[in-house]
């Protein structure tokens, strides 16, 4: 390099070029995320909500029931998911009677509501499946299965998201099979 000072002229277009390489990684960063969330890759699973989740009220006609207050003073605080623990969460008042959710970080919640009227797909053709003592029928939906105790004096509708694993249906059918006798 010479000994000759730099230009005024140099001097504004290097301090402007570091500028608008300051904003850019700013801006960038705000759309890319954290190196963290960019390492792990893109996510589809929505947060999970901070305080308590809002359930839509659906018909349970029994939700008052003996066996339905037994089911939910037995529930568990936490159920298992992937090796991890999906934990219990507060609803939202006025919270449906004789239901409840687990969630993890991310991702849609498990939800169980007892006391439900009969399921229109509990035909005595459907396809059950015995899990520790509880028959089920599982119904397929759109990113979930809802899974209806077949064999309870109450139904018991279990919703589960395709992610959440097999261990949720398992840990609830051994809750619900010490809690509500099989009819």
């Amino acid at each position: 390099m010479s000994g000759e000072p730099l230009s005024r002229v140099t001097l504004f277009v290097a301090a402007g070029l570091a500028a608008v390489l300051v904003v850019g990684v700013i801006i960038a960063s705000r759309f890319l995320g954290s190196p963290e969330s960019a390492a792990a890759g893109p996510t589809t699973q929505p947060p999970r909500p901070t305080g308590p989740l809002a359930l839509v009220a659906v018909d349970a006609p029994d939700a008052g029931s003996p066996a339905c207050a037994n089911l939910v003073d037995a529930l568990p605080a936490a159920l298992p998911s992937n090796g991890k623990q999906l934990k219990r969460l507060a609803l939202a008042d006025p919270a449906p009677p004789a239901a409840a959710a687990w969630a993890g970080d991310r991702g849609e919640p498990v939800v169980m509501r007892c006391g439900l009227g009969r399921p229109a797909e509990l035909q005595p053709t459907a396809s059950l499946r015995l899990i520790s003592k509880v028959n089920w029928l599982p119904v397929e939906g759109d990113g979930a299965t809802t899974w209806y105790t077949a064999d309870r004096p109450v139904y018991i509708a279990l919703t589960i998201p395709e992610d959440a694993g097999t261990g949720v249906v398992q840990e609830m059918s051994e809750t619900i099979a010490k809690a509500v006798p099989a009819a």
